[in-house]
C-alpha cells in the first residue's frame, strides 16, 4: 500500500508540474530556493537538510532524509510590467518604436510542485528520487503597439502595428521540470557526499515576434527569399537533457556543519521550433550552478544558517549573448550572418552571472511549532543596454524576504508553510532600435507554498 501511494503521489506531481506551465524567474529565472522549509530560510541552510527534497539542494542530503516522503506545492504570483517613453523618431528613419506603452503582463498566478523521497541502502548510504520545478519565465504582453518604416530610412511612410512588438499579443512562456536520482554515502563519522543524475525537460512557445523575421539567419541565408518558418507562434516545443550534480555534507563540530553542491552546465536538446530565435539553432542550455552553505547551532533550539549561490547564466548563448549582437547580422549592415537571430552568435537576452547571498534563521527545534525567516540579495542579471529583449523575460527581482513555519501533526508528520516576499525591481534603458526612446522594465512577486512530511 505505502508503495502504491508513494507512485501515485509522484505521478500526480509529474502531472501537475508539466501542465502548470510555472514561472519563477526570481533569482534569474532560478527559484530563491527549493521546498517549503529551504525556502522559508530565502534559500538559505544546504547544510541544514530536514526533508527528502533537500536533495535537489544538496545530493548528499539525501542519507539524511530518508524514510519520509515530502510533497508540496506553492501558489507564485510574479507581477510585471513595462514601461515605454515617447520617441523623437516614432519610427522614422529605419528606427522601430515600442509604442509609447505602459503595459501590465497578463496571468499573474502559477503552481510550482514538488515531491521527493529517499530510502536507506544500508546505515552508510542511501538513494532517493526528487522531482521539482525549478525555472523558468512567462510574460503575456497584451495590447501597445510598434511604429518602423519597413522600407529604412527614405521617404516610405511609417507604420503602426498592434502589439508589443508590432506582432500582436507578444510573451513568451517557458519551463522547467526537473528529475533527480541521487546516491549518497557516509565516508567516515562526520562527512558524507552524493551524486546525481539530473533528468529535465524544458518547455517554450513565443509570440508576438514576426517583425524579427528580417534579422533571422535562415531568412539572410535563403537570400531575403524565404520568411523564417521557426520564429514565432509555433505553440509549445520540447527539449530534454541530462546532467550531473554533485555535493558534500561535513560536520565541522557538534554546533557548525559545511556543505556544497555543484551542477554541470546542462547540454539540452534544441527548441527546433524555435531554432530561428535562440541562439545556436535553438539552443536553450541550462547554466552551471553552485551553492556552499553554513549552519550555526548557538543553542539547541536555534540554526542560523550562511549560504552563497552562483549561477553562470553569460555561459549559455541564448541566455547571455548581448543583443547588440544583432547588429552584426547583414539585414542591418553587418557582415555575420551568425550574428543573426538563431545563429551560433546570435542575439541573446546579455544576462550577467548573478551572486546571491542567504541568510536565514531556525527557531524552536525540537518542539510541536518550528519558526524560520530568511533574506537574500543578489544583483539581478540584466544590464541597462539589454532591456528591450528583456520585456519578454523581465528577471529584474534582486531581493527576497522569506517568513514560514512547521507545524508537528499526527504519527510524526509535519506541516509547513513558507510565504515569500520579493519588491520591486527595475532596470531602464536604451532602446536600441530608436536610441530615442528609453524602456523600463519591472516586477514584484509573492509567494505561499505548504509542504508535508509524511513519517517520523
Amino acid at each position: 500500500m505505502e508503495s502504491i501511494k508513494k507512485l501515485a503521489i509522484t505521478l500526480l506531481t509529474v502531472a501537475l508540474t508539466l501542465a502548470s506551465g510555472s514561472a519563477s524567474a526570481t533569482n534569474g529565472y532560478f527559484t530563491h530556493g527549493t521546498g517549503t522549509k529551504n525556502k522559508g530560510m530565502a534559500g538559505a541552510g544546504i547544510a541544514m537538510p530536514e526533508d527528502a527534497i533537500a536533495m535537489a539542494n544538496n545530493p548528499a542530503a539525501a542519507l539524511f532524509t530518508t524514510g519520509r516522503i515530502a510533497a508540496g506545492a506553492a501558489l507564485f504570483s510574479p507581477r510585471r510590467s513595462y514601461k515605454s517613453s515617447a520617441s523623437q523618431l516614432n519610427g522614422t528613419m529605419g528606427t522601430f518604436t515600442i509604442g509609447p506603452n505602459n503595459i501590465d503582463s497578463a496571468r499573474d498566478y502559477f503552481v510550482i510542485p514538488h515531491v521527493a523521497y529517499a530510502w536507506k541502502l544500508s546505515e552508510e548510504s542511501a538513494l532517493g528520487v526528487a522531482f521539482y520545478g525549478r525555472g523558468g519565465m512567462n510574460t503575456e504582453w497584451d495590447g501597445g503597439s510598434a511604429t518602423l518604416d519597413p522600407d529604412g530610412p527614405g521617404p516610405a511612410p511609417v507604420t503602426t502595428f498592434t502589439g508589443t512588438f508590432g506582432g500582436g499579443t507578444a510573451g513568451v512562456d517557458f519551463s522547467q521540470a526537473f528529475l533527480d536520482l541521487t546516491y549518497a554515502r557516509k565516508a567516515g563519522d562526520n562527512f558524507a557526499w552524493g551524486v546525481s543524475l539530473v533528468s529535465v525537460v524544458q518547455t517554450f512557445k513565443a509570440k508576438g515576434l514576426i517583425q524579427f523575421s528580417g534579422f533571422t539567419e535562415s531568412f539572410v541565408a535563403s537570400g531575403f527569399t524565404q520568411p523564417p518558418q521557426n520564429l514565432t507562434s509555433n505553440g509549445h516545443d520540447y527539449a530534454f537533457g541530462v546532467g550531473g550534480k554533485f555535493g558534500f555534507q561535513a560536520e565541522l563540530s557538534p554546533t557548525v556543519s559545511l556543505a556544497a553542491m555543484y551542477q554541470t552546465e546542462i547540454s539540452m536538446g534544441e527548441f527546433d521550433d524555435y531554432a530561428d530565435l535562440f541562439a545556436e539553432q535553438g539552443g536553450f542550455d541550462i547554466p552551471a550552478n553552485a551553492k556552499v552553505g553554513l549552519t550555526f547551532r548557538p543553542t539547541d533550539t536555534t540554526a542560523v544558517s550562511l549560504d552563497v549561490e552562483h549561477t553562470w547564466f553569460s555561459e549559455v548563448a541564448a541566455v547571455g549573448n548581448s543583443f547588440s549582437n544583432l547588429f552584426n547580422c547583414p539585414s542591418l549592415g553587418g557582415t555575420d550572418i551568425a550574428s543573426c537571430l538563431g545563429g551560433d552568435n546570435g542575439a541573446g537576452f546579455g544576462w550577467d552571472d548573478m551572486t546571491t547571498y542567504k541568510v536565514g534563521i531556525e527557531w524552536g527545534r525540537g518542539s510541536d511549532m518550528v519558526w524560520r525567516a530568511g533574506i537574500s540579495h543578489g544583483e539581478q542579471p540584466i544590464k541597462s543596454s539589454e532591456v528591450m529583449f528583456n520585456i519578454l523575460a523581465p528577471a529584474v527581482i534582486e531581493d527576497h524576504i522569506t517568513f514560514g513555519f512547521t507545524k508537528k501533526m499526527r504519527q510524526g508528520n509535519e506541516l509547513s508553510v513558507a510565504l515569500m516576499y520579493a519588491p520591486n525591481g527595475d532596470v531602464t534603458g536604451p532602446n536600441p532600435f530608436d536610441p530615442t526612446q528609453s524602456i523600463k522594465i519591472e516586477m514584484y512577486q509573492w509567494e505561499v507554498e505548504v509542504g508535508y512530511r509524511w513519517g517520523n
